[in-house]
């Protein structure tokens, strides 16, 4: 069978169609329904099975032979720091770490906050808490200690792990301060603290109350596997919202270890005992499930990379991790290798290297530009696919199914529906869109394993946010349109949340934070276009009567009270003084036009407008701040 006919029996009987995947998995119990849904009337996906994620990564690959394979490639340029772990290796120290939470009291449905940088212990961490049934919630070392506070006060663990330190380049971040911080603007206090040493920083973990990481794992005894529900949760991982408070996305067991299993092999075209790597980091959700949790549950080797595409130490830092390790299928967001084209634009370090090994590269976490889509394709002659997803969905929604069938390729477009996924293009009104009109794209329910069931403690929330502006349909945020051959083509966010280098923000929290400054009445962030990041957060502000403060101090207080609340991942660095902001006649920012005006797009002002010269106001000021690309 070919995409279009294993696509279409996805959709017309997805039970049927996931009843035959589920067989893929090793499980304790078999599913007692495929398809069903809950008391709050949400789809859950099988019902009555049993099974457990890291038995599926560990214990069964282990009892497949694959004990001697290496299971994780950790290549740490930033620390000079290479190694390589076998999946019995991997399970020896994951059932060790187990047996520390499980000293410490953390039982099945506990959770547990993971604050760390990408090491080995931050997979065996989240390991360890699958395999006792807890929950984990992994957060990006990246954030500040607000960020932090927030997802403490939501998830109410019981425990934090963190490490004494990150690295970000050349520059080593402590990460002691910034959990010490986050703790104490939590409301919901932790019971304990585990801190693992970093050999290039170590923390003082007696002024903190912090325990050791590696005297705690070298006492403790192994534990089990705890056989837990397919439809009992795996992991909460956090995402922007546009209210400024993050979602946590709740990611279930069953469904979410038959949708990546599925994924390899069909999507990636990836089989046991090949080396995947998705250059990404754990704290993202491309990080939980593609250098986690999918390659291991397939028997894969897995590349867990400790540093940047480029200035580690080159921009060929890619290119010596695929030859070094042999790896046939690597998965990166578009900025990557917007970043590397930057500094190697005719692609010399690639020639240095033998990477013959590689048979696909997969781009997404944001739009993939043209250019260097066809960049890519010239430098590395192979496929080079852009694919669409989301936190939410976990896996590809969008993709050219490189184990299924090998579609042309149409750069500018995801590609057409993952089986399982019957994505179509609907009006305000709900109405299909024609061919090449850009409308809301959305998803037919059900939607299949893997995806959000539900966000952690608040259903009104997921039903109000997802489920409500479409009925029937999920409404992914994102708009876009298809063409004639059914090929998708994503255009951007529907609302107020941005991507910067393949990362969700919310302008609404920036919003918040900006407008907390003393000068400032009131302000608008938006996303405009950005060559490298894709996106770039910008600021524009109107003072308060009276305020004097010049454009510079203001600019430099704004951009430090955004990173010392949300962290220097926000990347917001300009902000910009404004007499008004362009709004309708009832209040409403128009945020869209003013990055349609940044980003050069024409557009045509609504007859809501307030005053139309605000418009023209704005371009000016834009332009004479160099503020967009229109402008540059």
């Amino acid at each position: 069978m070919q995409y279009d006919a294993i696509h279409h029996h996805s959709v017309t009987e997805p039970e049927a169609f996931w009843a035959a995947q589920a067989g893929a998995i090793s499980w304790y119990q078999a599913p007692q329904q495929i398809l069903s849904q809950d008391d709050q009337g949400f789809y859950r996906w099988f019902e009555g099975g049993l099974l457990n994620t890291c038995y599926l990564a560990l214990d069964h690959q282990v009892a497949q032979g694959r004990g001697d394979q290496v299971a994780i490639y950790y290549d740490s340029p930033v620390t000079q720091t290479f190694e390589r772990f076998t999946y019995q290796e991997v399970l020896t120290a994951t059932a060790q770490f187990a047996g520390v939470l499980r000293d410490l009291g953390v039982e099945k449905g506990d959770r547990v906050i993971i604050y760390m940088p990408m090491i080995p212990q931050v997979m065996v961490a989240m390991l360890a808490c699958a395999r006792i049934g807890a929950v984990h919630s992994v957060v990006f070392g990246g954030f500040a200690a607000h960020e932090l506070a927030l997802r403490i006060d939501d998830a109410k663990p019981k425990v934090v792990l963190t490490a004494s330190a990150g690295v970000e380049f050349d520059k080593i971040i402590p990460y002691a301060p910034i959990v010490r911080a986050g703790i104490a603007e939590a409301e919901h206090k932790v019971d304990h603290v585990v801190l693992y040493q970093r050999w290039f920083k170590k923390a003082e973990l007696e002024e903190t109350g912090f325990l050791d990481w590696t005297l705690l794992q070298r006492s403790a005894r192994p534990a089990e596997c705890v056989p837990v529900l397919a439809t009992d949760p795996l992991y909460i991982l956090y995402t922007s919202g546009t209210t400024g408070k993050p979602k946590g996305i709740v990611r279930d067991n069953g469904g979410h270890a038959v949708a990546l299993r599925y994924s390899m092999e069909h999507i990636y075209g990836a089989k046991p005992g090949d080396v995947f790597w998705a250059a990404s980091d754990v704290g993202w959700v491309v990080g939980h499930s593609y250098i986690t949790y999918a390659p291991l549950i397939t028997g894969c080797s897995t590349v867990l990379y400790e540093g940047k595409p480029v200035r580690t130490p080159d921009a060929g830092a890619f290119w010596r991790v695929i030859a070094d390790y042999k790896v046939n299928v690597f998965f990166t967001a578009p900025t990557g290798f917007r970043a590397v084209r930057k500094e190697d634009p005719e692609g010399k370090f690639r020639q240095l290297y033998d990477i013959r090994s590689l048979r696909h590269l997969f781009l997404a976490g944001e739009r993939c530009d043209i250019s260097t889509l066809e960049w890519a394709q010239q430098l590395l002659d192979i496929p080079v696919i852009d694919h669409w997803w989301q936190t939410e969905s976990g896996w590809p929604m969008l993709a050219n199914p490189v184990g299924i069938e090998l579609l042309p390729i149409k750069p500018g477009s995801a590609g057409k529906p993952v089986p399982g996924f019957d994505i179509q293009v609907l009006d305000e009104g709900g109405h299909p869109m024609p061919d090449g009109s850009e409308g809301a794209v959305v998803i037919k329910l059900p939607l299949p394993p893997g995806c959000l069931p539900n966000l952690w403690g608040n259903p009104d929330r997921f039903r109000a946010g997802y489920l409500d502006p479409f009925p029937g349909y999920y409404f992914s945020g994102d708009g876009g349109y298809k063409d004639a051959d059914g090929y998708v083509f994503i255009t951007g966010r529907m609302d107020d949340v941005i991507n910067v280098a393949g990362h969700r923000l919310s302008t609404a929290e920036m919003e918040e934070i900006v407008s907390a400054h003393p000068a400032v009445a009131e302000c608008a962030v938006v996303g405009i276009e950005e060559d490298l990041k894709g996106q770039q957060p910008v600021g524009f502000v109107v003072l308060k009567s009276g305020v004097t403060i010049s454009d510079a101090v203001l600019e430099a207080e704004l951009i430090q009270m955004v990173r010392e609340k949300i962290g220097p991942i926000a990347c917001f660095r300009r902000a910009a003084v404004v007499k008004r902001l362009p709004k309708t006649r009832s209040g409403k920012i128009l945020r869209k036009i003013m990055r349609n005006i940044a980003d050069g797009k024409t557009f045509a002002p609504p007859s809501t407008i307030e005053d139309i010269t605000v418009l023209d106001e704005m371009r000016d000021l834009m332009g004479e701040l160099h503020i967009g690309v229109a402008f540059r």
